[in-house]
């Protein structure tokens, strides 16, 4: 990664491979900006402290960034979760980012909310916020469980856009097939290169993309040399026999 942000330099994010979903963040927080409307960003139910803290804190970058990219909306953006930890430290995020781009009207400031604790009660939170007239595309990024198909149903029926991700795997396929943008894998982990975050996040993609075919050259250079048969003449060497 250190070596790639020396090379990168000034790189633009349009030399990253395209993802739809971020370009459409993009897009809704324009949206948002000229016709006044608000953006909700679902940070999921995950916690900091096992598997599911790398997506919640992927979340939480996301978060950073649309808060910063909307700042003029007339209406802030509206973060929940469903885990009492990721929603301290969502309003910590809402407050440092408001602080640095020096948005000090307490009305203007985006909120950030914990509206349960259990699945059902997440979702049925969820949902009253997605069913708001007023709420013009929802972002979820973060860790979620099965609750995930009443929430991007819901969008999809509010026909408001619905960008989503997590790194569960039930909800990903859920998400692949309900969501009108979908993050798949570690795309929901690009958030920091695609949205503008720094030069060592665009980085970490060009490491990523690198590390990526290095593992594929090796399995495909593997099974050719058990096809051919190599690979045992390979052993007979290292054990000595010819």
């Amino acid at each position: 990664m250190v070596f790639f942000s020396f090379i990168i330099k000034d790189r633009k994010t349009k030399n990253l491979r395209p993802i739809p979903a971020y370009e459409k963040i993009i897009q809704e927080i324009n949206v948002a900006v000229e016709d006044g409307s608000q953006l909700h960003i679902s940070l999921g139910r995950g916690g900091i402290i096992g598997p599911e803290s790398a997506a919640a804190l992927a979340g939480l970058g996301i978060l950073k960034k649309v808060i910063e990219k909307s700042s003029v909306c007339d209406h802030p953006p509206v973060a929940s979760t469903g885990n009492p930890v990721i929603s301290i430290l969502a309003q910590d995020t809402i407050l440092g980012s408001s602080k640095a781009i020096s948005v000090t009207d307490h009305v203007k400031n985006p909120s950030g909310e914990l509206i349960g604790v259990t699945p059902f009660s997440y979702a049925a939170g969820t949902l009253s916020i997605i069913r708001d007239d007023n709420v013009s595309a929802n972002i979820h990024t973060g860790w979620f469980g099965n609750e995930i198909t009443w929430i991007t149903t819901a969008g999809e029926r509010q026909s408001s856009p619905t960008i989503a991700g997590t790194s569960q795997l039930t909800a990903q396929s859920v998400i692949y097939a309900s969501a009108s943008d979908p993050l798949i894998g570690e795309e929901l982990f690009a958030g920091g290169a695609y949205l503008g975050e720094g030069k060592i996040y665009q980085a970490s993609i060009s490491a990523q993309d690198v590390v990526r075919w290095i593992i594929i050259f090796i399995i495909l250079a593997s099974v050719l040399l058990k096809i051919l048969g190599i690979d045992i003449f390979f052993e007979n060497i290292l054990a000595g026999s010819m």
